[in-house]
């Protein structure tokens, strides 16, 4: 899969997961397909993001029978929309782009919790991540 440029600056990259995040939480709380919400944007997407929220939608079912999984009684439709979008772009991300780190995705992921959800939220995302992690990247590849 096409990962960012590892040489792109770290603010960059987090600009295309804003983006990405963005776009999922969209189609959620408007109830539309990704393929149409991604037909409908008038600025260009970068291709590491399309790839992101391609790749999350398509894989959303499976990386929510995950998350459940290790979320222990908390149901992934019961956590907060953003949350969702949040977990579901990272679980996405360390299954599939295996030349980025898993701390660097976790970590992503719990500045994006720390910047736009709740403050209970960053340490619920990177506990689920880190267990995540351990069953996509069992030898801590990437």
């Amino acid at each position: 899969m096409s990962s960012p440029d590892p040489l792109v600056a770290g603010s960059q990259r987090r600009q295309v997961r804003e983006r990405a995040l963005g776009l999922l939480y969209e189609a959620e709380t408007k109830g539309v397909d990704m393929a149409e919400l991604l037909a409908d944007q008038e600025l260009p997407l970068d291709p590491y993001a399309h790839t992101l929220v391609s790749g999350a939608a398509e894989h959303q079912n499976e990386i929510d029978v995950r998350l459940e999984e290790f979320s222990e009684r908390w149901p992934v439709a019961r956590m907060p929309a953003l949350d969702r979008a949040i977990l579901r772009l990272a679980s996405f991300e360390l299954a599939h782009s295996t030349d980025i780190s898993v701390a660097v995705i976790i970590n992503e992921a719990v500045e994006l919790a720390h910047e736009y959800s709740t403050p209970a939220s960053a340490g619920f995302i990177n506990g689920l991540l880190s267990q995540v992690a351990a069953v996509v990247r069992p030898s801590g590849q990437g």
